[in-house]
């Protein structure tokens, strides 16, 4: 079994691991990120036709010139650019290795990792950097019927949905987003929210769109209702006020409903995570958890509100932590 050594290990390699990665290398720090899927495994997942709401400037790491056709960057001019990132600043990027244990041998600390093929590999850090994103896992219904093969809780694109019955669960752009693209290809679609609206986060030139879909009676809404079980050829919603029951038909569930951070690694560290908001504890100064020479990074920061920190904030963290990491050295 190999032994490597580091001066600093990111564990997660989307845009704010980079960020890390970058600002270390930056600084003439040896550097390594391991990621358990691929390079930016979060925007892979995105639906294909995908536009970030941010200007290219904004998503920038440590200068480098993101340049794109339009306002907004797309799904694949974002992979692009990131995969640039990483060959300018000349990133260590260990791809499909999972990082499964670290743990603190003296003043350094000792990772030990499994590539995709089975191999174990040990490495030495001085400080290691969690940023596994807020992406583990999707928030779960919780409801009898979930875990039929009609139930999803991605959506890449609109075409193998044509012709079908599809409820889409969530008010937030992903949900949005995926109810128009839905309903231009020809499938049926009926949103239902929790809520009495959408939400406010929804992108502003986006909204005009589907309330208008829903005015004009091509997308069915279903406000204040859940999805109170789902059966193979129907599904039943509940209403919130008073708790009505409806069945209506149904070919396809896509829930939507955003996504959690994976606390696993960092609690077996002996970091505290808030069961309630799950938010690592850190210093939001340095990045810095109670345990020294850990720290984290990106939109696990945030904890399940994923709406506080996005790349464009996140990808500051990087700096935060090199300045650190050299001051304490």
């Amino acid at each position: 079994m190999s032994q490597r050594s580091v001066d600093i290990a990111v564990v997660g390699a989307g845009p704010c691991g980079l960020a890390v990665g970058a600002a270390a290398t930056s600084a003439d720090l040896r550097t390594v990120l391991f990621d358990r899927g691929p390079l930016c495994s979060s925007i892979v997942g995105y639906p294909s036709y995908m536009s970030f709401f941010s200007t290219p400037e904004n998503l920038e790491i440590e200068n480098l010139p993101f340049v794109t056709e339009g306002r907004n960057p797309s799904r694949k001019e974002a992979l692009a650019y990131y995969r640039g990132v990483a060959r300018y600043f000349d990133l260590d990027v260990r791809q499909y290795q999972e990082v499964e244990a670290v743990t603190k041998i003296g003043a350094e600390f000792e990772l030990r990792t499994r590539t995709q093929s089975g191999e174990l590999e040990r490495w030495t850090a001085e400080s290691v950097v969690v940023a596994t994103g807020g992406f583990a896992e999707p928030n779960y219904l919780g409801v009898p019927g979930e875990d039929l093969p009609k139930v999803s809780h991605y959506y890449k694109e609109a075409h193998p949905y044509w012709n079908q019955d599809v409820l889409v669960v969530g008010g937030g752009n992903s949900a949005v987003e995926a109810a128009l693209d839905l309903f231009r290809v020809g499938a049926r679609v009926t949103v239902v929210h929790f809520g009495a609206d959408f939400d406010p986060g929804v992108k502003a030139w986006i909204l005009p769109d589907i309330q208008n879909r829903i005015k004009n009676r091509e997308v069915a809404v279903r406000w204040r209702c859940r999805v109170a079980e789902i059966h193979p050829r129907t599904a039943i919603l509940r209403s919130e006020n008073g708790g009505a029951i409806d069945e209506i038909p149904n070919d396809w569930v896509l829930a939507l409903t955003g996504w959690r951070p994976d606390p696993v690694l960092l609690r077996s560290m002996g970091i505290e995570v808030d069961d309630e908001t799950g938010i690592p504890v850190h210093d939001p100064l340095t990045m810095e958890t109670p345990i020294s020479g850990v720290f984290v990074a990106g939109v696990l920061v945030a904890g399940i509100d994923a709406n506080k920190v996005f790349i464009e904030n996140g990808k500051l963290h990087g700096r935060k932590i090199v300045e650190r990491f050299v001051e304490t050295r």
